[in-house]
């Protein structure tokens, strides 16, 4: 590990799995799917690539994805994350939770931020392109005590 922790985000994959997102997905310790996963065969992929924790997002309606838990916490290298399809649905305060990250999806807009010293990551949307935004993912490096999140575009016809 080299005192680095790579994780890999992702989200609003809507049945979609473009082989530049799991291409950029290569080489992270851990990936989290924020919902909207749209097919299980995408959580069967990418639990090839890493360690996985998906939520369900409001399109993961039937079969196994609506299964997945609505919103989870998970530790990775001592950082608490929460995943929650959309920052609107939120229901805890990160901040009171102990929570250094919150993962978030649906608007299919790329975002990093902070607010009270917690982390905000919307990956944006890995699948079908919508709405003329960018098709992206998010990986985050944990190192020591730092957190360096950054968004990764792809390009795709």
């Amino acid at each position: 590990m080299n005192g680095v922790f790579k994780v890999g985000i992702i989200s609003d994959t809507h049945g979609l799995l473009r082989p530049e997102a799991v291409e950029a997905l290569a080489g992270v310790d851990h990936i989290l799917h924020a919902g909207d996963v749209g097919n299980p065969e995408i959580l069967e992929r990418l639990r090839e690539i890493a360690p996985l924790t998906a939520i369900r997002g409001n399109v993961d309606t039937i079969g196994s994805c609506a299964a997945l838990p609505e919103t989870e916490a998970v530790e990775l290298a001592g950082v608490l994350f929460y995943l929650v399809h959309s920052i609107g649905w939120l229901d805890i305060n990160p901040f009171d939770a102990g929570v250094a990250v919150v993962v978030s999806g649906h608007s299919h807009k790329a975002e990093i931020g902070s607010k009270q010293g917690v982390l905000y990551v919307n990956p944006g949307s890995a699948g079908p392109r919508r709405f003329k935004l960018p098709v992206s993912i998010a990986r985050l490096e944990i190192r020591g005590v730092s957190i360096i999140p950054r968004i990764l575009e792809m390009e795709v016809a």
